[in-house]
């Protein structure tokens, strides 16, 4: 079991739940890698120095300080910082509770199992817990850290409640600006051909499978140095030119196809399940390029789409 990162109480009106926190979540730690001299390798060390009396300072002596607009200096020590005044200290007081979409997925941080302190009724827990199931609700609370204060929700995960801390309202910028213009429009044909590539996509994916493949590929360079042999390296993509210019039909209908054929040859044989319709929109694909839309380009268009009449007719009454 993890340590135990926080203990408190979470509040709820008038039922308290004794509760500890445990990290849920690791980050892969991987290589361990730390600064050298790139011209002869020796290790780079950060010292902490004092520079009114010029020497380094051992960490035991290291506090927080404040600048004011003015150049005056404020110290603050661990006990300044361990007795602010802030009711969520220590308890986990639920505000309100709200359907789970209504919180941005952007605003989430850290999560944090929730587990019954020690010797503490199970009754309150459980409580809680299933309330927050049934509801299909999540509840929002404050708490604090360390030395911050956050947002949070509690919800449920499995048999287990889970906080998660957020990001305050006003910490997630605006994204006003960064989407393409309105004035562009998509096609239904080209729409439906998209939705037929999420399915494909989709078919059998497993999301425990996935791994950290940067990871991997740090290890084998790291092993290939020290084996003195030629490290690996990835082959560039080919550069495939401006978005506005391509046909985006064809880019499609050949993901699909590239799609389909990565599942037929993993033996999964759900390809022949797709609509045949999909891969053939019934209006052929426009260039997209400025300047290319002209008379002379629908001439083109139109010319072999005669041929091709010309030639199923013809059968038809020689018989």
């Amino acid at each position: 079991m993890p340590q135990v990162t926080w203990k408190g109480v979470i509040t709820f009106g008038l039922v308290s739940v004794p509760v500890q926190l445990y990290a849920a979540t690791e980050e892969h730690s991987g290589p361990s890698l730390h600064q050298v001299h790139a011209k002869d390798g020796s290790r780079i060390r950060m010292k902490r120095f004092c520079e009114a009396e010029g020497k380094e300072v051992p960490y035991s002596e290291i506090a927080k300080g404040h600048e004011s607009p003015d150049g005056r200096q404020v110290v603050l020590n661990d006990e300044d910082l361990a007795e602010l005044p802030l009711p969520s200290k220590k308890v986990v007081d639920v505000l309100a509770f709200v359907p789970a979409e209504s919180i941005d997925p952007l605003m989430y941080s850290k999560a944090y199992y929730v587990g019954t302190a020690d010797k503490a009724p199970a009754k309150p827990y459980v409580l809680l817990r299933d309330a927050l199931r049934e509801s299909g609700q999540i509840a929002v609370t404050k708490v604090t850290m360390r030395t911050r204060e956050s947002l949070a929700v509690l919800r449920v995960h499995d048999d287990t409640l889970v906080l998660q801390t957020c990001l305050w309202p006003d910490e997630v910028r605006s994204a006003e600006g960064m989407a393409p213009d309105e004035n562009v429009t998509v096609r239904p044909q080209e729409l439906k051909m998209a939705r037929s590539l999420m399915d494909t996509l989709s078919e059998d994916f497993d999301l425990s499978a996935l791994h950290d493949e940067y990871q991997a590929a740090l290890q084998e360079l790291i092993d290939a140095k020290l084996a003195g042999v030629e490290t690996p390296h990835l082959e560039e993509r080919a550069d495939s030119g401006e978005a506005d210019v391509i046909d985006l039909m064809a880019v499609l209908r050949s993901s699909v196809k590239a799609a389909k054929g990565e599942h037929a040859r993993g033996g999964k044989g759900k390809a022949a399940e797709q609509p045949a319709e999909a891969e053939q929109p019934s209006e052929p694909a426009r260039k997209t390029a400025a300047g290319r839309g002209g008379a002379a380009a629908k001439k083109k268009a139109k010319a072999p789409a005669r041929k091709t009449a010309a030639k199923k007719t013809a059968p038809r009454k020689a018989s």
